[in-house]
């Protein structure tokens, strides 16, 4: 996976939640062990939500964070935290985000987007310790955004990409624009790494 091809863009209709949960459902049903790559925030909960009834086998497969905030597991900014209070109990096996570490492939990674075009976190100002390959990397955005004012730890570039696919999830309008942007060229982004260019396919779910 790390001869990548041209990257593809598919929008998926529909694009709400459910169709994500569907989307995640099916992966998670391929055969065989499973890594799965979670954004963080408040989407994959819902997302999650819809899914706890389904009889879907987690134990096959290996959840990882795209990012985090650097605080404990027990702050309410913890995206381990959430996703682990979501998901502990299902049998899946949980890869902490370890600054430096080399990043095994994924079957699939889930990007979110800010209104800035930043996906996990990297963001179109910021400090980061750069490191060959597919790793985590330490990072603190420019300026400390005043939601979340904490450094951070992310996949890279190239751990995000090294993928089979890549779905991201975005709502409203004025991220709609920006997407469209993006794809037209537009590198102010970061987002735009993963639309143009070389990479795995991405499906971008979208709604309102």
């Amino acid at each position: 996976m790390t001869d990548f091809a041209p990257a593809t863009v598919n929008w998926a209709e529909p694009g709400d939640a459910a169709a994500v949960a569907d989307h995640i459902a099916r992966v998670v049903s391929a055969p065989g062990h499973k890594r799965i790559a979670f954004t963080g925030g408040s989407t994959p909960i819902k997302v999650l939500a819809l899914l706890k009834n389904r009889p879907l086998f987690w134990s096959s497969v290996t959840i990882a964070l795209t990012d985090d905030r650097r605080v404990p597991d027990d702050h309410p900014a913890s995206n381990f935290g959430k996703i682990h209070a979501a998901l502990g109990l299902s049998g899946a096996r949980f890869e902490r985000l370890v600054e430096g570490a080399e990043v095994e492939p994924f079957d699939l990674v889930w990007l979110g987007m800010g209104e800035d075009g930043h996906v996990a976190s990297l963001f179109p100002e910021m400090k980061a310790h750069v490191r060959p390959g597919a790793a985590v990397i330490a990072t603190t955005p420019i300026p400390l955004p005043p939601e979340a004012p904490f450094d951070r730890l992310t996949l890279n570039e190239k751990a995000l990409k090294t993928t089979k696919e890549i779905i991201l999830v975005v709502t409203g309008s004025s991220k709609k624009a920006l997407l469209d942007s993006a794809i037209a060229g537009d590198d102010r982004y970061p987002v735009t790494q993963f639309l143009r260019g070389y990479g795995p396919p991405v499906t971008i779910y979208w709604s309102e």
